[in-house]
């Protein structure tokens, strides 16, 4: 039934694409690093982020030249900072082999880093017309909810299944609209949790779950195990006009990022001074700040803050951390996403 799909689809999607800045001039850059970019990310939050990006980095070359410093700050609030240096690192590839140009081939794509099928074959097909498919959740939703299957999709075999029965039904001559418009359908029409709205749905006639009426019933996906909680205490240290940030390990979460400095726990008061004076500090103001909370994959983070300002020109006996000026922290330092709730009080000037 899947090669009943292209008629009803595209013509959809001619009258309700969305105009998002990506699709205006689909260059495969364009299409590359928007891809990158959407991947667990919300399409209105990434506009704002592609745009600032695509100033600073207008292609390829561009990308491969940039100090990862300067790369990792036109990303912060994305998140997943490991996605913005695979874009580096394949940028300086196609420099190297490539003359800084997306090569057409579907294996040389797939060998970059951080491109996967989805990727290559969003890439390929939008910018190229290449008939590769791109099956991501959404298109994963669609199709298990049309033909009723019930396979689990976070299975990478099934995903594999979908993209072999998807090839073979693409229009040729618009491979690129078809691998949207079922993005698309899944972004705006057929959403999850309970939410579908199948009487807007080209595929309505066509849909096995919205016939049997169980289209809720899918997609089916084995249980996720619980994220892992922990207790973080963050610390807003102000000396003067200047506010304490550090670096984080080369490897592990946020690895090669700046952070505010915090501690494991949920510390009191007393126990936040007293860690600051074993550092050689001598604190004059503590103040509590809102409770805040963060979630990665597989950690959630429970965060309690303090504001503590210090005297103005102690420096600590261990200098663990680094003084900045706000404005160089707005301009020059890429401080995670899981501190936005206290990067306001950075930033504040005395």
């Amino acid at each position: 039934m899947l090669e009943q799909l292209a008629e009803p689809l595209l013509s959809w999607y001619d009258e309700h694409a969305r105009i998002l800045p990506w699709r205006e001039k689909p260059t495969a850059y364009r299409v590359w690093v928007s891809e990158i970019m959407l991947q667990q990310t919300r399409v209105e939050a990434v506009k704002p982020y592609y745009e600032r990006f695509m100033e600073a980095l207008p292609g390829i070359r561009e990308l491969a030249a940039c100090p990862e410093e300067r790369l990792l700050k036109l990303w912060e609030g994305l998140g997943y900072y490991n996605r913005a240096r695979n874009l580096k690192k394949a940028a300086e590839i196609l420099v190297e082999e490539y003359e800084g140009v997306m090569p057409k081939d579907y294996e040389a794509v797939l060998a970059l880093p951080g491109i996967g099928s989805y990727t290559a074959g969003a890439v390929l097909s939008i910018a190229y017309g290449k008939c590769y498919p791109a099956v991501d959740g959404n298109v994963l939703r669609v199709l298990s909810r049309v033909t009723e299957d019930d396979r689990d999709i976070l299975k990478q075999s099934v995903k594999k299944s979908v993209e072999t029965a998807l090839q073979a039904v693409m229009p040729q001559d618009r491979p690129g609209a078809f691998n949207q418009a079922l993005m698309e359908l899944g972004a705006t029409v057929c959403v999850p949790n309970g939410q579908a709205r199948c009487e807007e749905c080209p595929l309505k006639n066509l849909c096995r779950g919205h016939r049997d009426g169980i289209e809720l019933e899918f997609p089916k996906k084995a249980a996720k195990k619980p994220r892992r909680v922990e207790e973080r205490t963050v610390l807003v240290l102000l000396r003067g006009d200047d506010r304490a940030i550090r670096k984080r390990p080369t490897k592990g979460l946020l690895s090669g990022l700046y952070e505010l400095p915090n501690l494991s726990g949920n510390l009191s008061r007393e126990e936040v001074l007293e860690y600051l004076k074993e550092e050689g500090f001598s604190p004059l103001h503590i103040r509590e700040l809102p409770g805040a909370k963060h979630i990665f994959s597989h950690v959630e983070w429970q965060m309690t803050g303090y504001q503590v300002r210090l005297e103005d020109k102690e420096t600590g006996k261990k200098e663990p951390f680094l003084f900045v000026e706000p404005d160089r922290l707005e301009q020059e330092y890429p401080i995670p996403s899981a501190f936005a709730a206290y990067v306001d009080f950075l930033r504040k000037k005395k």
